[in-house]
């Protein structure tokens, strides 16, 4: 996935109201832009960090620019770490299309935003006609407490425990169920719940688990061009 324009470098000053922060520019302009992203993003809205904006070139928009990127150093030195949480949807459709993921390869018919369950919305089923349909969720992981561990939920999310319990009624009537979660920190090489954050998603996960719903993490590649999905983690039962 490429950013439509070139990032614009800024100075965090702060965040708040969740979808809220005050930046500067390199001109010493100050700015209110957009946060996509209603998580704690824990270690990631320190003020002062560097972090690169998108620019929507829309005079009309409330906010023109939107936080995509920030530099953050999890104990092995700076990198750059994808906050924008409307992004992994699309590096997942991207990744389905090109084939990379062994166990969502060769569906004929994609679709997105599908509703089933209990007034939920798959963001994507995949299906050929051959086999159960693949009902698909998304979550983006931005959360790393440890070098080179990523974890999500990084706060107490009754949607996402709740989006488990619709995937494991999916298996229950014979279709097959994936979680995935979309890991935006480059140097990750290992991903577990953080249960100690939301102890009721690390059950709903390990009851999912259980009932047989598929769990993948793969990590992807940062730079201020753009975010491209690239290999898969192990999750840790920790």
């Amino acid at each position: 996935m490429q950013f439509a324009t070139p990032l614009i470098p800024a100075m965090l000053a702060r965040r708040y109201k969740r979808f809220l922060a005050d930046v500067m520019f390199d001109t010493g302009e100050m700015m209110t832009v957009h946060v996509c992203n209603p998580g704690a993003m824990t270690g990631l809205d320190k003020p002062h960090s560097r972090l690169w904006l998108s620019d929507s070139k829309n005079p009309l928009r409330k906010l023109r620019y939107s936080w995509e990127l920030v530099e953050a150093d999890f104990g092995g030195g700076p990198e750059l770490v994808g906050v924008n949480t409307t992004k992994p949807n699309q590096l997942v459709a991207e990744a389905i299309q090109a084939g990379l993921i062994p166990g969502l390869r060769d569906y004929p018919t994609v679709r997105r935003e599908v509703k089933y369950g209990s007034n939920s919305r798959a963001d994507f089923v995949l299906e050929d006609g051959k086999r159960p349909r693949c009902f698909l969720e998304v979550k983006n992981v931005h959360l790393m407490r440890s070098p080179r561990l990523a974890e999500f939920p990084d706060c107490v999310t009754a949607r996402g425990a709740k989006h488990l319990r619709d995937l494991a009624a999916m298996v229950a009537q014979g279709a097959r169920a994936v979680l995935f979660f979309v890991i935006q920190i480059p140097s990750a090489d290992r991903f577990a719940v953080a249960r100690d954050i939301d102890p009721a998603y690390a059950a709903a996960f390990d009851r999912a688990r259980q009932k047989g719903v598929e769990m993948l993490a793969w990590r992807c590649r940062v730079n201020v061009s753009g975010i491209d999905i690239v290999a898969p983690v192990p999750i840790l039962d920790v």
